[in-house]
């Protein structure tokens, strides 16, 4: 009897404790500081597009899901090549880019 008192107080203790940690308020975000996290940065960077025709390797690498350095240099390589890109889905015709990839990324990408 004693056992199980001691195993309910104990939890209710570590309960206790555990629901104390998650409604504890969040740091707030000053929001007029001129420095940005590093996460902010990241973010922002993720949200923007990705113009075809400006972007270099190292961008293009960044910002596009699936693009390693290896594809962001046959990007620029074939913008280099072929002249800037007319349309999004000429993108296509870089060697390793393939419909899926393309899919993932059409939202970010944008030519100008």
């Amino acid at each position: 009897m004693q056992n199980a008192y001691l195993c309910a107080l104990v939890f209710t203790v570590l309960s206790s404790f555990s629901l104390a940690g998650t409604a504890a308020p969040a740091p707030s975000l000053n929001v007029d500081s001129p420095i940005q996290s590093s996460a902010q940065i990241d973010i922002a960077a993720q949200n923007a597009k990705v113009n075809l025709n400006a972007a270099d390797a190292q961008t293009l690498r960044q910002n596009l899901f699936g693009i390693g350095a290896a594809k962001a240099k046959a990007i620029v390589a074939y913008r280099e090549s072929n002249g800037p890109f007319t349309a999004v889905d000429e993108l296509l015709e870089v060697k390793g880019i393939g419909k899926a990839l393309m899919e993932k990324n059409r939202e970010r990408l944008e030519i100008k």
